[in-house]
């Protein structure tokens, strides 16, 4: 962990021993997961950025090729459970974990959901995505076990934040540009996102997906698809 000098050293210690206990319990579920065939998405923003949207279209894609996309979704709010009603409305498995003030999931709390999903038979599916709080900061420091973490950034955002909130950027296997049918109103510069990438995590997929361009959501699933099939497994340290 970086050196933070807001906190002291004994606020430093209790953080870290919650971050190892969290790490424990992230490797434990890395390895329920693989137990049970799942192959695991993070996704995490700010938010706003569109994250249950993006599920709700995923929702209408059956087959991607001859491979299956079926998957079930846990969801992290701070309150209320719109978001797993709106997928539970698509024929999608949710289940909501209201987080109180928590800005973030911890492992504990997906075992928890993963076990309740479980018990509802509700995981006989390829993919388990875990929609993380609308947060750029507190989820960046939280291994849930995913295969594959994906940060979302909205063109309403601005295209400044990868250089801002680095952690979470480095956290990305992927980088998706939400919205990105409104770049030109937002004078959102695709470009700079890409400049910025190229300095902190080079090499990362950058995708671009709009709500009104099915092929752009397809071609995000064609690369989940892809990495599953290929045995990816994201090789990022939370801690």
């Amino acid at each position: 962990m970086q050196e933070n000098p807001t906190l002291s050293p004994k606020s430093l210690q209790i953080v870290e021993k919650i971050l190892s206990k969290n790490d424990k319990k992230a490797q434990q579920m890395r390895e329920v997961y693989a137990h049970d065939h799942l192959y695991v998405i993070n996704l995490m923003s700010s938010p706003g950025s569109g994250k249950t949207t993006l599920l709700e279209h995923f929702a209408t894609i059956k087959t991607i090729g001859e491979e299956s996309f079926s998957f079930a979704v846990i969801e992290g709010d701070l309150q209320t459970n719109r978001d797993a009603a709106r997928l539970e409305s698509k024929g999608i498995a949710a289940h909501q974990i209201l987080t109180g003030a928590a800005c973030h999931l911890e492992a504990s709390m997906i075992e928890s959901a993963y076990n309740a999903l479980k018990a509802r038979d509700a995981l006989n599916v390829e993919y388990l995505f875990i929609e993380n709080v609308g947060n750029l900061v507190c989820p960046a420091s939280y291994d849930l076990g995913a295969d594959l973490n994906i940060v979302l950034l909205s063109s309403t955002e601005g295209d400044d934040k990868v250089l801002k909130y680095p952690t979470m950027f480095l956290c990305a296997d992927a980088v998706v540009i939400s919205k990105s049918d409104v770049c030109e109103v937002f004078d959102f510069k695709i470009a700079k996102v890409q400049e910025d990438l190229a300095r902190l995590k080079p090499n990362v997929p950058l995708f671009c997906t709009s709500n009104k361009d099915c092929a752009s959501i397809e071609n995000l699933a064609q690369f989940i698809v892809d990495c599953k099939k290929g045995g990816y497994h994201s090789s990022h340290s939370f801690s």
